[in-house]
């Protein structure tokens, strides 16, 4: 059992900037840091154990050598370790993309599909992402308006500021927008379905590419449901439940039971999270994994915390 600090994987997508360096005390040396996965046993990019006998060492090797209880009896269900948290920069906009749904995803690339959520941290004057359609349309009509590039003139355009919550669910278009900063928690899966790119070209020169049939194949053409969140409880879905904490006026404190782990991401401020008589000094930027069945843990300080759990 422990309590983990984690070192993110990093992404230089070219749509990225630099405020998770400058801002949220990412350590990357690259010119772009479009993401970072703070919370990863994902192969395309694990998170690093950087306190305690085990740093160095990443969290999906401790996992597999440790067993999965450490996991928690929510997860005996997954085959693989089944959420994955990031930090998003988006200096440019992402692409207008989709995911699949686990049953998809499992028989066409061999991964879990995506639901996934957006905490957004920054938001610059009139920044935007698209979620969904504003209304419904015929399949022709979808298919037609990606033929003639028009796509966008049919999405759900939502303006957003800091604490907003956006909730996606497989087969959703999306794409965030330029100027925004997110918080995301997903399924632990790397299957993006890319069906319009803005006519952006790659490091390789090249045109990025689409992937327009299973596009079509998963893309539900509806307007999507408004998920309804608090301000403490943002998600409680059948992947994870999120919520926010802020531990400004008095210490949080908690019980890790042995139903799931606990993820804690520190998105604003400094502080103390005590668990197991260990105590970590942490700050903005920093995320933390809990092992299932580690008891009481405290969060003190001028700081806030997005806490994540698998129900």
């Amino acid at each position: 059992m422990g309590m983990y600090l984690l070192k993110p994987a990093c992404k230089d997508y070219l749509w990225g900037g630099h405020k998770l360096v400058d801002e949220y005390n990412v350590e990357y040396d690259g010119d772009v840091c479009a993401e970072a996965w703070v919370m990863s046993c994902h192969k395309d990019g694990n998170s690093i154990i950087t306190n305690g006998i085990e740093r160095g060492q990443t969290l999906s090797a401790v996992v597999a050598r440790k067993g999965r209880e450490i996991l928690g009896k929510n997860c005996e269900k997954y085959k693989d370790f089944p959420i994955l948290i990031k930090f998003i920069d988006a200096k440019k906009p992402l692409s207008i993309q989709v995911h699949p749904d686990d049953e998809y995803a499992l028989s066409h690339e061999n991964q879990y599909g995506k639901t996934e959520m957006w905490y957004v941290l920054e938001a610059e004057e009139g920044a935007y992402l698209y979620h969904g359609f504003e209304k419904e349309i015929s399949k022709e009509e979808f298919e037609r308006r990606i033929k003639e590039n028009t796509l966008t003139e049919v999405l759900h355009k939502e303006y957003v500021k800091r604490g907003d919550v956006i909730f996606i669910t497989p087969g959703t278009l999306h794409s965030i927008g330029a100027g925004l900063l997110i918080a995301e928690i997903q399924q632990s899966s790397n299957v993006t379905y890319r069906i319009y790119d803005f006519g952006r070209v790659g490091a390789d020169g090249k045109p990025r590419q689409l992937h327009i049939q299973q596009s079509l194949d998963v893309t539900k053409i509806e307007k999507p449901m408004k998920y309804k969140s608090t301000d403490e409880h943002m998600v409680n879905c059948d992947f994870f439940c999120v919520d926010r904490i802020k531990a400004n006026e008095k210490p949080y404190e908690d019980i890790v039971d042995d139903s799931s782990f606990v993820s804690l991401l520190v998105i604003d401020g400094e502080g103390k999270i005590s668990a197991e008589g260990e105590n970590l000094e942490v700050k903005k930027g920093d995320s933390v994994f809990i092992t299932a069945g580690a008891g009481k843990y405290s969060i003190e300080g001028n700081v806030e915390v997005i806490k994540t759990i698998v129900p």
